[in-house]
């Protein structure tokens, strides 16, 4: 295998942030690649259909983006790094993101979820996994408490 050159790793800035960061940022040291590192602000449900305020998704995607660039600072990075901050549909916005940026690996964190939240929310990671053109390694939430030495492709 030839290895990445260009890494995804979208983010929720959630609880699984710096260990989903932490594991892109090894895996494109260790291949010399590229680390995009991502995140979609949503569109808010009452949206659909509805007359759109630009103003409050603006400024959500400019707050986004500081938080970002200061985490991927923290990184010191070895290799290059892009940020993509964007408003929509985040399984639309991440497949579009793969194939504009030609990303050959995506990372991402799992959230647990379960049940009806599964069914009604459900899974961001569980859609890439499956309408991805290449392939997807997440990192489940129970990860978090995992030294990275235990993550293996």
């Amino acid at each position: 295998m030839a290895g990445f050159k260009t890494i995804l790793c979208p983010i929720d800035l959630g609880p699984n942030t710096d260990i989903t960061l932490e594991t892109a940022r090894k895996l494109a040291e260790e291949n010399g690649a590229k680390l995009v590192v991502m995140h979609v602000v949503p569109l808010p449900m009452e949206a659909v259909g509805q007359p759109l305020l630009v103003e409050p998704l603006s400024y959500a995607q400019d707050e986004a983006r500081a938080r970002i660039e200061h985490l991927v600072r923290g990184l010191n990075l070895k290799v290059p790094s892009e940020i993509a901050v964007v408003i929509g549909d985040p399984v639309r916005e991440i497949i579009r993101e793969i194939e504009e940026r030609h990303a050959d690996l995506v990372v991402m964190a799992t959230h647990g979820r379960t049940g009806l939240s599964y069914f009604f929310l459900g899974s961001v990671a569980a859609r890439i996994v499956r309408d991805s053109p290449v392939p997807v390694l997440t990192v489940p939430v129970h990860q978090r408490r995992k030294s990275l030495t235990s993550v293996v492709l």
